[in-house]
């Protein structure tokens, strides 16, 4: 909170915390220590004991499931037309943007990963699952990896959503910066304005709202134990339509293809039903779409620490070069992204809207959000609303969605050659979509 160079970066305070376990941890801490203590000392470890590693390393898997849980319920869908005038053009662009992660992956592994590195040709989808999957992503795949013979690739893919967001926050700034001197940006003449309470993480007294409303009355059960319940039988549901899918599956075809597919997708989809559910019985509206919110950040914040702090140096240091080539190409499409298809595929207020979907596509939909609020801190733009609607279709796919939890397994049954061509025909479609409607079209904002 008190580093002013950390708040000038706007790196998350999650992000501080998982590298600052990372170091005093095993990995770092503890390998310099166990070269004078010796590896039976109590000083192995650095300062984060083995019991502390071994919780730590089930979090990201178990509070993945938990964010995509909530990811519907308590919202509201809104106008149609509205959604396809204001989102449209914000959807084509992360949509070529994300399915560009899964066409330059794949080109990188099945060129120089596979016959220089003997990789498995999978890890073409690391960059997706990394970048615009996140660390939540990544987490809930571990296992995954481990039944697709790689284990070595959560590492790998930690380590690129590190990597990812740091690149995110640090490279977006340095756009909008850009973008005010080149007067690209319409909203705001400097990035400077920002108070220096905002820029250490603290709300400013007279701008705190409510971050929840008590719903049901505390001598019952408390709202956030309540919303919690609502969370958990969220993920239950998907828990039970994942298995009935597996069971099907091996019932009428005796394949296993279920068994690779994690349950943080189905949790979403489990959210979703009970946000239909909701929708039509909940007369009383218990349920408050901020306290949900405050559930997902906890649970996100918690994820992305102990993700980074369980991560494997050893293992990235072994694959450093595969790994330096992946982070690469996916760095180098969003740039490429940003710069050549925001112009043209967003009708107005180009960098407000391409910069959020820069943080989005190369770290986590924080880092966009953030973004957004650095080039637009007041709103003016149809930025914050164009990036909501686009998640609406973009979340359920990619990011974290189904798309990026069946992309791994998809290429190591079928091999890389049906995903490359369908991922070469989405981006496709995304770049026809953006430059040649929606880039075209008269922005129709109210």
């Amino acid at each position: 909170m008190h580093s002013e160079w950390m708040q000038n970066l706007f790196l998350p305070a999650s992000v501080i915390g998982g590298f600052l376990a990372l170091i005093l941890g095993p990995e770092a801490l503890g390998l310099l220590l166990r070269n004078f203590t010796g590896d039976d000392s109590f000083w192995a470890n650095g300062f984060v004991t083995e019991e502390i590693m071994e919780v730590w390393s089930e979090l990201p898997g178990l509070l993945i499931n938990v964010v995509f849980a909530t990811l519907f319920i308590g919202t509201v869908l809104p106008n149609l037309q509205r959604v396809w005038d204001v989102g449209g053009p914000q959807l084509a662009f992360g949509w070529t943007l994300g399915w560009g992660q899964y066409v330059i992956g794949l080109l990188l592994a099945m060129l120089i990963l596979v016959p220089f590195y003997d990789m498995p040709v999978w890890v073409g989808t690391l960059i997706e699952i990394g970048f615009e999957g996140g660390h939540g992503t990544a987490a809930g795949l571990q296992g995954t990896f481990e039944e697709l013979g790689f284990p070595e690739a959560y590492d790998l893919a930690i380590g690129l959503a590190t990597v990812g967001i740091l690149t995110g926050v640090i490279v977006g700034i340095a756009f909008v910066n850009w973008g005010v001197r080149k007067k690209h940006a319409k909203v705001i003449k400097d990035v400077e304005g920002m108070s220096a309470i905002q820029k250490s993480g603290v709300v400013e007294p007279d701008s705190r709202g409510d971050a929840g409303k008590l719903t049901v009355r505390p001598e019952s059960i408390d709202t956030l134990s309540f919303h919690f319940t609502i969370v958990g039988v969220s993920i239950l549901v998907g828990y039970i339509i994942l298995q009935s899918i597996t069971w099907l599956e091996m019932t009428l075809f005796g394949s296993d293809f279920m068994t690779y597919v994690p349950l943080f997708p189905l949790a979403m989809i489990g959210g979703l039903i009970v946000q239909v559910f909701v929708s039509r019985f909940d007369k009383l509206k218990l349920i408050d779409r901020e306290t949900v919110i405050r559930i997902q950040g906890f649970s996100l914040d918690f994820l992305i620490v102990s993700a980074i702090a369980t991560v494997s140096l050893q293992v990235i240091g072994e694959y450093l070069v595969p790994f330096l080539i992946l982070a690469a190409g996916g760095i180098m499409w969003n740039v490429i992204g940003f710069f050549v298809f925001g112009p043209w595929m967003l009708p107005d207020y180009w960098l407000e809207r391409a910069v959020g979907d820069f943080g989005q596509s190369t770290g986590v939909t924080a880092t966009g959000l953030m973004l957004i609020r650095v080039a637009d801190p007041e709103m003016k733009s149809p930025a914050v609303e164009g990036f909501g609607y686009k998640q609406l279709v973009f979340e359920p796919f990619l990011g974290g969605g189904l798309v990026t939890a069946l992309s791994a397994p998809l290429v190591f049954m079928w091999g890389p050659w049906p995903f490359l061509i369908f991922s070469s025909v989405m981006l496709l479609i995304g770049l026809l979509a953006g430059l040649l409607y929606f880039g075209k079209r008269k922005p129709k904002y109210d």
